[in-house]
């Protein structure tokens, strides 16, 4: 535990600690989700696109911005397909059982599902081990929210 603490310093991730589970969708304060870029983007356009508050969409729990109203619609109709994975918390910090923020800056697909991380280095980490990590992140998922007043 100290190891993970000291990479965790380090790497400049905050472990979240709270006295209730972890939302199941990592968002700002004012409740939107992947720092408001639009999720449909990330597959239709290749990179991260701002999304608008004049497009927006409420699902699990979470205020979702899209580009368009066309975008906003693909994603109603199958938001599972487009939400990142792991809620848009980092998928590094899932596959080792703790959660930290999703930065939709840093991302990647993997097999059709969007993955954030908290930075490049926390993304290197996930991708030196890339399957092994997700495996591991989908093991953890999403009892580590439970968990997140442990740590």
């Amino acid at each position: 535990m100290r190891y993970l603490f000291a990479l965790l310093v380090a790497l400049g991730v905050p472990a979240l600690a709270s006295a209730s589970p972890a939302p199941s969708v990592s968002a700002t304060e004012q409740g939107v989700a992947i720092g408001g870029y639009d999720p449909v983007a990330y597959f239709t356009e290749g990179h991260p696109v701002a999304g608008s508050a004049s497009f927006e969409l409420r699902w699990a729990g979470a205020t979702w911005r899209f580009a368009s109203a066309a975008s906003r619609a693909r994603f109603e109709a199958s938001p599972e397909a487009f939400a990142p994975a792991f809620g848009g918390y980092c998928a590094w910090a899932i596959s080792q059982n703790y959660i930290a923020p999703g930065d939709p800056l840093v991302w990647r697909i993997v097999d059709g599902r969007l993955y954030l991380n908290f930075n490049r280095r926390a993304q290197m980490l996930w991708e030196a081990d890339l399957m092994a990590a997700i495996a591991r992140g989908h093991a953890n998922w999403p009892a580590v929210l439970g968990t997140a007043a442990n740590r």
